[in-house]
């Protein structure tokens, strides 16, 4: 069910899985931006539709649809957060029946070859997000974050000295390989902060990975605390964080001691494991 940081809605409705790529094929970056979009809108003045089937005042979302597309062509920037602006802005001013827009975005990324500037792959596999609610007051919320990380140690990992009794089958582990998957999100001390141009969902790339890297843990928990506190503490506009990451630790067909090893992808269920940090 959706939710809006303005508060209860009595109805809302929009577009969802809206699909635009931006191509800049004359040289200036960057030359491939894409996203995915999913648009709402509530209003009194849709409210008609509900009760009588009355569509005066509706915009469809087809017309939604067209219209982020369309109009991805006037926006010259390279982030999500400028664009849901850029994107739910103009919409308000086009609609004087809409009250508020709520505009989320993941990114759709692909990187140029290696020396080349016309040749492009899907790149990733996180992905950025942003989440935005604009009403006719201003920004209500605005929310960024990098979705969908993969990350996989080779070792400096254990997992041991928990509770045993009757249901539990598995070891105390030393180390092991880690496979995990990650998606954080976070928001700012200053709305106007979040308009960085993507330099801060850069660096929490790059924290990331420099934390999953960079320490032995003895719990997946131990990888997202650190990882979180470290943005907390590199990124002084951040105001909070919230971590989720999942257990996909592969599933061991044959070891070689420390050596050497054949695994293959974990079975379901997997764990999930999450934590928010404030400032």
């Amino acid at each position: 069910m959706r939710q809006f940081a303005s508060g209860h809605k009595r109805n809302y409705y929009g577009k969802g899985d809206v699909i635009a790529y931006r191509l800049n094929r004359d040289g200036r970056p960057p030359a491939v931006f894409g996203a995915n979009f999913t648009m709402l809108v509530y209003g009194d003045a849709f409210w008609p539709t509900y009760t009588t089937g009355d569509n005066t005042g509706l915009v469809a979302t087809d017309s939604m649809k067209n219209f982020i597309q369309r109009e991805m062509l006037n926006y010259e920037g390279a982030d999500l957060e400028n664009c849901c602006h850029f994107l739910a802005s103009k919409f308000l001013d086009t609609y004087p029946q809409v009250e508020g827009v709520q505009l989320s975005a993941l990114e759709i990324p692909y990187g140029a070859l290696p020396g080349s500037n016309v040749a492009f792959t899907p790149a990733g596999p996180e992905r950025a997000t942003a989440h935005l609610e604009l009403n006719r007051g201003g920004i209500v919320e605005l929310v960024s974050g990098v979705q969908g990380f993969k990350l996989l140690r080779l070792g400096g990992s254990a997992f041991q000295g928990f509770v045993r009794d009757q249901y539990t089958t598995l070891p105390d582990i030393a180390n092991r390989p880690l496979h995990m998957w990650l998606d954080l999100e976070w928001s700012y001390m200053e709305t106007e902060a979040g308009f960085n141009g993507g330099a801060v969902t850069a660096a929490v790339r790059r924290i990331v990975h420099d934390v999953f890297n960079g320490f032995e843990s003895g719990s997946i928990q131990q990888v997202i605390y650190q990882i979180g506190t470290k943005m907390l503490a590199d990124i002084p506009t951040i105001a909070e964080v919230h971590l989720e990451a999942n257990n996909r630790t592969w599933d061991t067909v044959v070891e070689r001691g420390e050596e050497a090893g054949v695994y293959t992808d974990a079975r379901p269920p997997f764990g999930c494991l999450g934590l928010r940090l404030k400032r």
